[in-house]
């Protein structure tokens, strides 16, 4: 931690920057970096790298490339315009210990765009909070981590050590902008992933699978219904039936998770099916996003939801000789806990009271990020840590402007004493 002088000195070049950070956050935000058009922004988040004189390394994912890696997940959509972009920093003579600061620039879909208050790509301030969809998840985050280079460079300070700042794709549905980096060969002795976490520090996350199941009915005009199987109406046993199962490993528990109400969560996410309003729908398709505890196999998690459902299906006198299709695209995610008392976190611990005045706590995540890659396939603490978000993945999305602030203080202290800085 840097002496008290020192690190006043940092905090105030962060204060300084301040105006100019919620400034680039909204600019950020304001392009839509859906899945499949994160390509501007990308380019957005490269040209600031290069404005701070980091060599740049801006390349399109290869599936090829990575799909042999522990942690890839399966994708049903192109990836001929998938980015990553990379900012390095690497003094000559590097003498401190390198960093990584990785954040998603992929967003998820607005929903109903008259179920917001004000257009979710044009965000506003007000009343000390920043609202846009991607404004807390998490591109705040990824200013963050770029801002607290400029804070250190205020200050007249130069970082020692080699600082990779990642801006991935792919962290909403797959985490394989993330599998990328490391295949590309960027390693480091700590990531930390400013997420919205709260301030908190991230101890423990569930893994995340995605999968779809594809039932076939028999059609029939509805005056004649029972001559029909409703492939739609079939669904609802088998969503039954994966619930019972997320109840049974949410009474089994997990160490990590003790006392988190609720930690496993299997939900519905998309149904289509049918082509008639008058016609015995012939067909129906699920997608269901499940959790998992750290520590399961997923092969195991896959059997254990194909048994379940062929288990209902041999219940239902159509579906025993018509079972459903399982077919897994997106998040395969392994569950992850860090490692506590790591020197990583200790020092956190410490830089985060100096910018917050309190200490800091930890936080359990029902949801999955992108630290399982550093902590489980490359043996780097993954430490999520970030501002204070409401509403993510909904309508209003927004972040605190002070959590933004005091985030990227913790950050910039921390950097300065991991890294080593000296005068520029």
């Amino acid at each position: 931690m840097p002496d008290a002088a020192l690190a006043k000195k940092i905090t105030k070049a962060v204060d300084d920057g301040f105006e100019e950070q919620i400034k680039f956050t909204a600019d950020l935000t304001r392009l839509p970096s859906l899945r499949g058009q994160e390509a501007t922004a990308q380019d957005f988040m490269a040209r600031a790298y290069r404005d701070r004189g980091l060599a740049i390394d801006r390349w399109k994912i290869e599936v090829e490339d990575i799909q042999g890696l522990p942690g890839f997940s399966p994708v049903a959509v192109s990836y001929d315009d998938a980015w990553n972009v990379v900012g390095a920093h690497r003094p000559k003579n590097a003498s401190g210990k390198s960093l990584i600061l990785n954040g998603h620039i992929d967003v998820v879909p607005t929903g109903p765009l008259d179920m917001w208050s004000t257009p979710p790509f044009e965000p506003r301030v007000s009343d000390g909070w920043m609202y846009g969809r991607g404004a807390g998840d998490m591109k705040a985050g990824l200013a963050a981590n770029l801002f607290a280079l400029d804070a250190l460079r205020r200050a007249g300070l130069e970082p020692q050590g080699e600082i990779y700042f990642q801006s991935v794709i792919e962290e909403e549905c797959t985490g394989n902008g993330a599998l990328a980096c490391l295949q590309r060969g960027y390693r480091a002795d700590v990531a930390i992933i400013p997420e919205p976490s709260g301030g908190a520090l991230g101890s423990a996350q569930v893994g995340v699978m995605w999968f779809q199941v594809k039932v076939r009915g028999r059609p029939a005009h509805v005056a004649y219904a029972g001559r029909g199987s409703n492939a739609i109406e079939a669904c609802f046993p088998l969503i039954a039936a994966l619930h019972e199962l997320e109840h049974r490993w949410n009474e089994a528990g997990h160490p990590a998770f003790a006392g988190t109400d609720h930690p496993i969560n299997f939900v519905v996410s998309k149904i289509v099916g049918g082509d008639w309003t008058s016609s015995v729908p012939s067909w129906c398709t699920f997608d269901m996003r499940i959790g998992i505890f750290p520590g399961m196999d997923l092969a195991d998690v896959r059997r254990e939801v194909e048994t379940t459902l062929a288990d209902a299906a041999r219940k239902d006198s159509f579906l025993a000789n018509s079972p459903p299709e399982i077919v897994y695209h997106g998040f395969q995610a392994e569950g992850y806990v860090l490692e506590p008392g790591t020197a990583a976190e200790t020092l956190l611990k410490q830089c985060h009271e100096a910018a917050h005045g309190k200490e800091l706590g930890r936080r359990i995540f029902t949801g999955t990020t992108d630290a399982r890659f550093f902590g489980l396939y490359a043996g780097i603490p993954g430490l999520v840590y970030g501002p204070t978000s409401q509403d993510i993945h909904a309508y209003d999305e927004r972040v605190e402007l002070e959590s933004i602030r005091l985030t990227t203080q913790a950050i910039a202290l921390f950097m300065a004493d991991w890294c080593g800085v000296k005068a520029a």
